[in-house]
């Protein structure tokens, strides 16, 4: 149960620091940004839903 509630993981994703030895192209950057949007908008959407059904 412990495991359910770490959001260490997504916490770290958003503040990464970028690896010099990695090569990226545009395809990744975007991959990377479409994946940091739709995690705040996840956790955005559970927000509101926790908000409104208390």
């Amino acid at each position: 149960m412990k495991g359910l509630f770490d959001f260490s993981e997504v916490a770290t994703y958003f503040f990464r620091k970028n690896d010099p030895n990695r090569k990226t192209n545009f395809n990744l950057r975007t991959m990377h940004k479409i994946n940091k949007i739709s995690m705040l908008m996840f956790l955005a959407g559970v927000v509101y839903f926790i908000i409104t059904h208390l």
